[in-house]
């Protein structure tokens, strides 16, 4: 029985916990679109746009890299995709919450 609230709580295979952690991940990747566009604007008036840029590249490459390292304690198992997802979607949480928090910053 999974223990996991949300999408994933009448999840039971792996199979079905990998596409509900995909559904998971998928969903905070548009909030995160969506605070990026809010805070892309906010950006231009106050002259931070090419360093803001610059740190969501850099952002989004430690995030693909490390859940990489993290999944691949896994390697060959099929829970590799669960856990990748799980910490894409974990970071991708906490970054939106670090740009809503940039826009609304005076």
């Amino acid at each position: 029985m999974a223990t996991q609230a949300g999408p994933c709580a009448d999840a039971v295979t792996q199979t079905d916990l990998n596409l509900c952690s995909m559904k998971e991940y998928e969903a905070a990747d548009a909030e995160l679109n969506a605070a990026w566009r809010d805070l892309r604007d906010v950006a231009k008036q106050r002259g931070m746009s090419d360093s803001l840029l610059k740190a969501q590249r850099a952002w989004i490459a430690f995030r693909d890299a490390h859940c990489e390292t993290v999944a691949a304690r896994y390697a060959g198992g099929s829970i590799v995709p669960l856990i990748a997802n799980r910490c894409m979607t974990e970071l991708t949480e906490a970054r939106s919450a670090q740009l809503r928090e940039l826009a609304h910053t005076n």
